[in-house]
């Protein structure tokens, strides 16, 4: 079952359970995959729906951490419940220890010595977590990984 057909069934679920919330995320998500696809005048396949996904969680993620900030915890308890809906449809995301070690194993392919390299690293690196990690956290370990050789 593809993401969309996914969404479409826990849709109709929220719908007959009377969830306003996840409801209401599921819309959002269709929409955003909606409006994708009239941008890029496809279907869009699972990978790109992942994507449009996860930037619909780092959106969630930037104003609850805004919101965090300015001491309004009500909704930034709200966004959380919306991230973790939408995570439902994401791929697990690695752990840290993982992650590290796809980056200490790229760093050796690549022969990277120092933070000059980041950028050689960081492209050879984000393909290979799409949609399972941030950018932010890749970034984060490369350079703690590079600044340690």
């Amino acid at each position: 079952m593809s993401i969309k057909e996914k969404l479409n069934e826990d849709l109709k679920k929220a719908l007959k359970e009377g969830k306003k919330e996840r409801l209401s995320v599921i819309r959002m998500a269709k929409a955003a995959i909606i409006n994708e696809e009239k941008d890029r005048m496809h279907e869009l396949n699972d990978d790109e729906v992942i994507e449009v996904i996860s930037r619909e969680v780092k959106k969630r993620k930037d104003a609850k951490e805004e919101y965090e900030r300015l001491g309004r915890s009500d909704k930034a308890d709200e966004l959380q419940r919306e991230i973790e809906i939408l995570q439902e449809y994401l791929p697990l995301q690695l752990t840290e220890e993982e992650l590290e070690e796809i980056v200490k194993k790229t760093i050796s392919e690549i022969g990277a010595k120092d933070l000059k390299d980041l950028g050689m690293v960081m492209k050879a690196v984000l393909p290979q977590v799409k949609g399972r990690a941030e950018g932010k956290a890749v970034n984060a370990i490369v350079k703690k990984l590079l600044q340690s050789q």
